[in-house]
């Protein structure tokens, strides 16, 4: 069972850990969004959809709208590639146009995303902000594994992962603002 700590304490804790991680890139423990149920049964609406069987995909554009138990994405362009071994079995999301990313108290948002269901990852990039609370990052990129809930945010907008990114508003730096709890 998880020991829940004060919320001023929460507070100070998730601040301080921020701020010493600022120097370099930034890991946090974005409960909201990483402790998000992936196997969830997955929603969605657009303005367009279109089949792509011999693909193996959907795309889905204008007003894009897909939910997972809570978890909400919205885009103007989304392609969702899944494997047809006699069920539908959902493998990626690639988002574009305007990506927020959205669960609790939690919104990330960025130029591009893909959910990567296999590897139970959520990578954003270009221009990408992390609202939790009073408390906001920005950066190049985001990574959220939701197996291990832990979030990482740096000022690059390309790396290791298949998402990248044009421009990045911290010019490759990460930065944020962090609220200070009252005494």
């Amino acid at each position: 069972m998880k020991k829940h700590l004060p919320t001023m304490a929460r507070s100070a804790l998730f601040g301080f850990a921020l701020t010493a991680a600022a120097l370099g890139g930034i890991q946090l423990s974005a409960q909201a969004i990483a402790g998000h149920n992936s196997n969830a049964p997955v929603s969605y609406a657009a303005d367009r959809i279109e089949l792509q069987d011999n693909q193996n995909r959907v795309v889905l554009s204008g007003n894009v709208r897909i939910t997972q138990a809570g978890l909400n994405l919205n885009a103007a362009r989304t392609i969702v590639n899944y494997s047809d071994a006699g069920t539908l079995r959902i493998q990626r999301i690639m988002a574009t146009g305007g990506v927020n990313v959205t669960r609790g108290n939690e919104r990330a948002s960025g130029d591009t995303a893909v959910y990567d269901f296999n590897r139970r990852v959520i990578t954003m990039a270009g221009n990408v902000r992390l609202n939790r609370g009073g408390d906001t990052l920005n950066g190049g990129r985001l990574v959220i594994d939701l197996a291990s809930g832990v979030s990482s945010i740096d000022g690059r907008s390309s790396g290791s992962s298949s998402v990248t990114g044009e421009g990045n508003t911290s010019g490759g730096r990460v930065s944020g603002t962090f609220s200070v709890p009252e005494n």
